[in-house]
This record gives structure tokens, sequence and C-alpha cells, in this order.
């Protein structure tokens, strides 16, 4: 297992230095070679937190041109995931950070490419398919104050059908549909989708859930290619997500609460989660896709929707392992370290204990430290599509642009 994870080298915690002379304040700030990683865990929020910006802003020009500009607007890959939505979804969080215009009308050309790219496609989710194009593109064109555009985008999203043999996940089935319903929702109003047409894909995965779910064991179970995943892209912590942001009536609410129960009752004793129901004693992968990462954003919802204890200290256990073997030798979203810090994000909201917000910055630091070096020396695998959101820098981009301000930072496509 080693081999997927660097040691986590860094000190369970480390105060921020307070410098009182104008010569400590200097020494505090200035980051040498041999002693970079110690300083940065110990430099205040402020200097740092303007750090991360200035290299995610980088980052983003960067990926503007790799993923835009040699590509001469040509796109392959519409999606968010791996394609170009990935970098309008980027621009759009920097837009919402730095208030430059430049990044918004780059990101509404960007999702007009991608409109053209998708209108075709049968791909109905967020994050790989035409609803995501959709959804953002409406968003955006409120931002811009682009009636013309908001009212096309928004009619579009109307036009897209879910077939009866979608599956139920959320990188291609329902819930990653409703995803998309949700953040219109957010962005828009709450009418704007109305709970009623929400309501009968709610119907559907439930009655799919139970169909397959074990009733007084898991109540909810649901399939993919053949397998019953876990995690979050795939599988129950992904699906329950979502369920827990919908309109449940109380019955199906108690068959959420059962089912994540089923699986920490389930997990490992490391505190780790199986990928699937097929794969119960191979304690190996700690992404947000597959394993503990995915499942503890999923718990910490939990805990705010049940108000029940057995979530919470399962999230900071499933934290743990996350810490200790959650330093990736991936750069991403995903499945990298990137993904990885989402989880003390996420504890450090909820709890308020600045033990997670420190855990967030350490990841982030050792990512600001040393993912390029790594990278570059085939330490560190940058992605098979190395610019891309939930693969490559992209996420390391938006995890900087996050930790400006931790208390606001969600997992992008995912934490609503």
């Amino acid at each position: 297992m080693s081999d997927r994870f660097f040691p986590n080298p860094m000190p369970e915690f480390v105060p921020e230095t307070t410098p009182s002379t104008q010569q400590e304040q200097q020494e505090a700030l200035t980051v040498i070679h041999g002693d970079s990683l110690s300083k940065l865990l110990a430099m205040p929020h402020a200097p740092l937190s303007q750090r991360l910006k200035r290299a995610a802003l980088d980052l983003k020009e960067t990926i503007v041109i790799e993923t835009w500009g040699f590509s001469r607007q040509h796109v392959v890959d519409f999606t968010l995931y791996c394609g170009l939505m990935g970098t309008a979804f980027l621009l759009f969080k920097s837009y919402q950070v730095t208030h430059n215009s430049n990044d918004l009308t780059l990101c509404s050309q960007i999702l007009k490419a991608c409109d053209a790219a998708s209108i075709a496609s049968r791909d109905v989710t967020f994050i790989c398919g035409r609803a995501g194009v959709c959804a953002l593109g409406a968003v955006v064109a409120k931002h811009g104050g682009d009636g013309d555009s908001l009212r096309y985008y928004l009619s579009q999203f109307e036009k897209i059908k879910l077939s009866k043999n979608l599956p139920d996940e959320l990188l291609y089935g329902r819930v990653g549909f409703l995803w998309a319903c949700l953040f219109l929702n957010k962005h828009l109003g709450e009418a704007t989708i109305p709970s009623a047409y929400t309501r009968a894909v709610v119907d559907e995965i439930i009655k799919n859930g139970r169909a397959m779910g074990r009733k007084g064991i898991c109540p909810l179970m649901f399939e993919w290619y053949g397998e019953k995943y876990w995690g979050a892209a795939h599988g129950l912590a992904g699906i329950m997500h979502v369920l827990m942001d919908m309109e449940l009536k109380p019955d199906e609410l108690e068959d959420v609460r059962h089912t994540l129960k089923y699986m920490i009752h389930n997990r490992f004793a490391s505190g780790n989660y199986p990928s699937s129901e097929e794969d119960r004693k191979r304690d190996v992968l700690v992404h947000w896709c597959h394993g503990a990462p995915g499942v503890a954003l999923t718990l910490v919802k939990a805990a705010k929707v049940f108000g029940d204890k057995e979530f919470v200290d399962a999230a900071a256990e499933a934290a743990e392992m996350v810490w200790n073997r959650g330093l990736l030798k991936r750069v991403g979203i995903c499945h990298g370290i990137s993904g990885n810090a989402y989880v003390f994000l996420a504890l450090y909201q909820f709890t308020g204990n600045v033990k997670y917000l420190y855990r967030a910055k350490a990841f982030a630091c050792f990512l600001l430290d040393k993912a390029h070096k790594l990278i570059s020396e085939g330490e560190m695998h940058g992605g098979d599509r190395p610019y891309s959101l939930f693969e490559g820098k992209g996420g390391m981009a938006y995890l900087f642009l996050d930790m400006i301000d931790p208390s606001l930072s969600k997992f992008p496509a995912y934490e609503i």
C-alpha cells in the first residue's frame, strides 16, 4: 500500500507564528530551501493565503492556455471531470474569489464551446454530462447579466431527458442530475427547478435502492456495472449525499440514515471503507471516489442532518485515516491529495476544531511546496489529463482558492 501514498512527514499540529517585531515578521515570511514546508506550516493565515492565491492564479493561467489556448478552442472533452468544463468551473471559482470580470467572460466563452460539443450527448449529470454545461452556463450568465443566455441554458436544461435504464450514481446517473438541479436552485432561486420535478427522480432512486436493499440490514443498495459500490463517485456515499439535500419523506430519511449506519458498522478497523460490497477485504483505496475521504464528507453532512454523534465520530475516525494514508502520490481532486484535504475542511466547518483547519492547511502546503518537483521527478502522478479539474492540477488550483477562506470551502460538484 505504501506505493500509493507518501508517509506523512508533518507534525500533528504546528501553531501559527505571531511575530512581535518587524525582523521576526520578516523571518516568519521568508521561506528558504530546506525548511520551506515547516515555514509554510507555521506561517500566519494572511500571508499564506496570499501565497496560495498567487499560486492558484498562476496555475489557472497555465491551465487556460493548455486546455483552451493551445487547443485552438477545439473541444475534445466537454465534461467537468477531465474536460473543458473543468477549466470553466475553475474560472468561475476564480471570479468568485477575485471578482475579476475577465475570468467570467472567458468562462462564458468556454461554456459556449462546451454547449456546442455536448448538445447531442446522452449523459445527463453535472460532472460528466449535459446538465452540468447547462447549469453552469445559466449561473454564469446570471452573474454576467446576460438574460438571453440565461434563458437559453435553462430552456436547454428543461429538454434533458432521463432514460429508464439510467444508473442512480453520481458521475453518470440520477443523483448526478439531481446535483445539477441543486446547483441551479442554490444560485438562481429555490423554485428554479420545481420540487415536483425532482421528486419524481427521487422516487425512482428510492424505489431502485429498496429493491436491491435488505430491510433491517441495509435498506438501500445500488449497482453500477455489476458491482455494489460504496464510494462517492459511483456508490452509496454519493447517492446518500445528494438524497440528504432533497425533500425526503420520514421513512425515506430513515432508510438513508440506516444505510449510512450499515456502512459505519462494516468499515475496516483502520477507519477506511470498502470500495464495494464485493471488495470487503481489500483496505487499499483512500480516495474521494472510493474509500474514506468521500464517505467522510457524506458522514459530516449526515451529522448535520440527523444530529447523531455516531456520524461525527465516524467522520473523525475517517479523517485520522486520511491524515495517515491520504498524502497520495497523485495531485487531483478525485483520487489525490487535493480532494483529500476537503475532509479536514468539512470537519473544521462542522466542529470549529482548529486541528482540522491545520490538517487542511498541511495538505495544501505539502502541494504548494512539493507537488511540481515530485511530478517532474516522476514521484507523483500529475493525472492522465494533467490540467483537468478532477485528475490534475486544476483540482490543486481549486483547493488553493478554497484555502483563502476555509469557512466557505466546498468540494467541487459534491458539497453544495
